[in-house]
């Protein structure tokens, strides 16, 4: 829900609501030498994205230059509404009687309060009228809005969640609330709506990615360990080493010279030099996820827009970039840009690797 706490369809809000403001854009530490298009594409069917609505998410995603993911946008819609353009969230109050009533609160397929429409709706298909129950109005407005608090997130490095999370928070309760935690709210907050809303989106964006080869059920098969050494600096350990002050992936300890594996088949989305990264190689999977090697000794030994399988070499591991000693820095990413980060381990034990 646009700036208020999304608590499903018909169900009452806990609390007050606020307005966002975008902030100027954050430096990225950049894509990496030659890239590939991002553009990702949903699962259309039963259980997944709509037919009609998933071209309406795809390019949302595709106009934003933060690197947001089409699964983020449709994981959230399926949160908010159940993809369903009528619906319809109310606020309980109560009457000098002590009778209550309900009262429409958030509308349509992205769940905007009349608030929030009136400052962030747009005109998605150039028919003169900003309609908030009109997919091709609301969903890019969802996508603007998303990457305007995406923007803001990457602003604040010291709060307490990925931009990504950041934003989602954002979208949910009111960035005012983001400030007043310094991050993604905790679960005591509002019954646990918005720490869950945001665990839950992340969790599930995957899902609603469509595999690179055509049909078949997303697997563990061609997984692995992206080098051969014990880990090193966990997620999101806090410090002044790294320019977002945190640490946005695992680091491998691992000497100079290591073979670098790809994680699991995908295709290189971008292969090279990467400023604070150093050489550094980005892979797009089958499920619409990013990963993410830097710090690489060499020029990579794959390019941009190369097919590669679970465990094929591309490149090794080094000291380039901003490093402090040899190992390799391995981040998952719901898009190919910096910011979108979310916690590795877990999603490599998704895949079926034993860390």
């Amino acid at each position: 829900m646009a700036i208020a706490v999304c608590v499903g369809v018909g169900v009452p809000l806990a609390f007050s609501v606020g307005i966002v403001f975008a902030a100027t854009s954050d430096d990225s530490g950049g894509s990496g030498g030659s890239t590939v298009s991002s553009s990702g594409k949903l699962r259309v069917g039963k259980g997944y994205v709509p037919a009609q609505y998933a071209g309406l998410i795809e390019k949302a995603a595709a106009d934003c230059d933060q690197g947001l993911s089409p699964g983020i946008l449709a994981a959230q819609i399926q949160q908010e509404s159940g993809f369903n353009p009528e619906a319809t969230s109310y606020e309980v109050k109560t009457d000098e009687n002590g009778n209550t009533y309900k009262v429409p609160l958030a509308k349509g397929i992205s769940q905007f309060i009349d608030s929030t429409w009136a400052s962030q709706g747009v005109d998605g298909n150039g028919d003169g009228v900003k309609d908030v129950r009109d997919p091709a109005d609301a969903i890019p407005a969802q996508g603007k809005m998303m990457c305007g608090l995406l923007k803001t997130a990457k602003k604040h490095p010291g709060y307490n969640g990925s931009p990504i999370e950041l934003a989602l928070a954002g979208y949910n309760a009111g960035w005012k609330w983001v400030d007043y935690y310094k991050g993604v709210p905790p679960e005591r907050f509002a019954k646990g709506q918005t720490y869950h809303y945001v665990k839950n989106i992340i969790a599930s964006a995957a899902k609603y990615m469509a595999p690179e080869s055509s049909g078949g059920k997303l697997s563990s098969a061609g997984w692995t360990l992206p080098v051969n050494g014990p880990l090193g600096t966990p997620y999101h350990q806090k410090g002044s080493s790294w320019s977002s002050g945190y640490h946005t992936g695992v680091d491998f300890v691992v000497p100079t010279g290591t073979p670098v594996k790809a994680a699991g088949p995908g295709v290189v989305y971008s292969a090279g030099w990467a400023g604070s990264y150093g050489n550094q190689v980005i892979i797009r999977h089958d499920d619409g996820m990013y990963s993410q090697y830097a710090h690489l000794a060499k020029t990579p030994l794959v390019k941009a827009g190369q097919k590669v399988s679970g465990g094929q070499q591309i490149g090794v591991s080094g000291a380039t970039g901003n490093v402090t000693g040899p190992h390799l820095h391995f981040e998952i990413r719901t898009g190919p840009a910096y910011g979108t980060d979310i916690s590795p381990i877990p999603y490599l034990r998704k895949r079926g690797i034993t860390v």
